[in-house]
């Protein structure tokens, strides 16, 4: 599993024209499942993330705080070209990708996780060609991959 994570002040997904999805203050996580990857996995990230300090207190610049703690809100938005490898040649390879019905099913399930954790989460639309905006908020930017140990790193 990767993931992109960015301290948003907002962003909004449209498909087709049409937004399908916004969030205030909190992270936009770009997901990718990858071969291999379980709910279990998906429940591990879901944690890491809602406890991830990454928030300035109030009056500080120190991130001390999580997005559980601010109140802030998720948007989960899945893009399988995280999984993309570009070690051989000119055209990405997906082939560490999941299949497009697990990745789907975990995605939901990461979703589903943040939310038992009392995050307010938005998602984009699986498989459509979405339209991305966001306010980055810093920037502040994670990168996170789970290891084959099911941990996550960058």
């Amino acid at each position: 599993m990767r993931l992109l994570l960015q301290r948003v002040i907002r962003a909004t997904v449209r498909v087709e024209g049409v937004v399908v999805s916004s969030t205030g203050r909190g992270i936009l996580i770009f997901i990718a499942i990858e071969k291999g990857d379980s709910t279990l996995l998906a429940s591990s990230a879901a944690e890491k993330i809602a406890l991830l300090r990454i928030f300035p207190e109030p009056g500080s610049a120190k991130m001390n705080l999580s997005v559980t703690e601010t109140g802030g809100e998720v948007l989960v938005v899945s893009q399988f070209t995280l999984a993309a490898s570009l070690r051989r040649g000119r055209r990405p390879s997906f082939d560490g990708a999941a299949a497009p019905e697990i990745a789907a099913s975990l995605c939901e399930a990461f979703s589903a996780a943040l939310r038992s954790r009392g995050v307010r989460v938005a998602t984009g639309l699986f498989g459509a060609a979405m339209e991305v905006d966001l306010v980055n908020d810093g920037p502040v930017t994670f990168w996170l991959q789970s290891t084959p140990t099911g941990e996550f790193g960058p």
